[in-house]
């Protein structure tokens, strides 16, 4: 099997629970957290991830459709220029997919959705401490509180997308 390694960036809310949601994903093979630049009013690091995927496993319209559903990408709320709502991608057929996947799934959703689709720039990771944030501390208040219902959505309404490997332990935390 000829398998294609890709890679999509992806803010919307903190980059631990973000990096948590896509690390569960069958075909994702790396995450990286840290915070992403765009260009022009975006130009400005945000936090974010980077995944890497073998498209023979996920598709971009699955990972952008999980993506919508984990954070909150309907609300404009204050903080977004810490969160940005986008996915940040490396080539313009990438650009243009993301965009026609967002407008689709705008009727899923009651209100519109703010995520934005902008030009990758550049990365910087999270330091170490940091990295790896729910499989190295899952019982911390954080995790319990903000990325538990998130893996707890995703076990519901994406199972099938789910690397079981990788999940086994979230079955007993989250339950």
């Amino acid at each position: 099997m000829n398998s294609k390694l890709d890679k999509i960036a992806l803010g919307g809310g903190c980059h631990w629970c973000t990096e948590a949601v896509f690390q569960s994903l069958k075909g994702v093979v790396k995450v990286e957290q840290g915070y992403v630049a765009s260009v022009e009013e975006n130009s400005n690091f945000s936090e974010a991830i980077i995944v890497h995927f073998n498209r023979d496993e996920i598709s971009l319209k699955t990972l952008i459709e999980i993506h919508l559903h984990t954070h909150k990408s309907t609300s404009n709320h204050s903080m977004r220029s810490k969160y940005r709502s986008a996915v940040y991608t490396f080539l313009e057929e990438q650009r243009r997919a993301s965009k026609c996947i967002i407008e689709d799934f705008q009727k899923d959703f009651d209100h519109a959705l703010i995520t934005k689709v902008h030009p990758f720039q550049s990365f910087k990771a999270s330091r170490e401490a940091i990295q790896n944030y729910y499989q190295k501390n899952p019982n911390k208040p954080f995790c319990k509180t903000f990325i538990d219902p998130k893996l707890k959505y995703l076990l519901q309404k994406f199972s099938h997308q789910i690397n079981q490997s990788k999940v086994a332990h979230l079955a007993t935390t989250i339950v």
